[in-house]
């Protein structure tokens, strides 16, 4: 493939593995869920409850737009998946999957839903008792390679040290074909301080969490520099330039309507203005 052809070739897969999702991805959509955030601290079933319907229905649509899901056919390239129900028993492995909302809005999809996590306390948080939770660490995950069909993880790459051996092992378990989603909070967006506030975290990580503390008596639950990290959206991208194995099909901002998508693809307003980044692989 020349040169000149392989930009053109990215484009089209990157329409095509968004051109389901892009219908959802609306103003309002990014209004509720922004409206959500205020419920993640006091009232954590409405913020992740919706985060979590949200997040099969992004997966739902990505995994069929990847697959060549035909749009008002229901039927992909041959591969035997509906489009309204792509993920009927489609493997899929949540890194990171946090008290158990997610288990639940992906059972009922059909799902055989996985998750690893590696704090039993979260895993135990909301109540909720998932069989297939397994407890391990994201940078080496307790899984044989080729295992998944979907590799998916959510705002846990800023909470690791070392973000990109994470996505290896994520690659790593998925099966040739398949597809691994990798999203997570850019340290320069309006959240990347996460509950230690909008401003802050431009001061400093550990300002932002002595600020906090001194502020609400207790320390932040996200510690800049032991359980929070400064992730941008640059690295990200350059990690999928330099990967093996696999094939970046689409990198957006996870909560931007599809006409903001573009700001993926200037530098340095990325860093600020994308808030979560979304990046898409297919496995060779």
């Amino acid at each position: 493939m020349s040169p000149n052809s392989r930009p053109s070739r990215q484009r089209s897969r990157q329409r095509q593995a968004l051109s389901i999702f892009r219908r959802r991805a609306t103003l309002r959509r990014s209004f509720g869920l922004l409206n959500d955030f205020k419920y993640e601290q006091t009232q954590p079933d409405i913020f992740y409850g919706h985060l979590a319907e949200d997040t099969v229905g992004l997966i739902r649509d990505i995994y069929a737009g990847v697959r060549g899901a035909g749009q008002g056919t229901g039927q992909d390239t041959g591969q035997g998946t509906n489009q309204n129900e792509p993920l009927r028993d489609a493997k899929i492995l949540d890194v990171g999957g946090g008290p158990g909302y997610f288990g639940v809005a992906f059972d009922k999809a059909g799902a055989d839903y996985y998750t690893c996590e590696p704090d039993v306390g979260e895993m135990a948080a909301a109540g909720i008792k998932l069989q297939t939770s397994v407890r391990g660490s994201g940078l080496d995950l307790p899984f044989l390679s080729d295992a998944f069909d979907i590799t998916y993880s959510s705002n846990v790459a800023e909470h690791v040290p070392d973000p990109w051996r994470m996505a290896d092992e994520m690659l790593r378990v998925t099966k040739p074909g398949g597809v691994m989603i990798y999203s997570y909070t850019v340290w320069l967006g309006p959240f990347g301080g996460h509950e230690t506030g909008l401003w802050q975290h431009y001061v400093g990580g550990e300002f932002a969490a002595r600020r906090y503390e001194k502020k609400m008596g207790k320390p932040p639950k996200n510690r800049w520099g032991e359980s929070l990290f400064n992730v941008s959206a640059g690295e990200g991208l350059e990690f999928a330039r330099k990967v093996d194995g696999a094939e970046l099909v689409a990198a957006f901002p996870r909560y931007h309507p599809w006409w903001a998508w573009w700001m993926v693809q200037v530098p340095g307003l990325r860093e600020f203005a994308v808030s979560n980044l979304v990046l898409v692989f297919q496995k060779s």
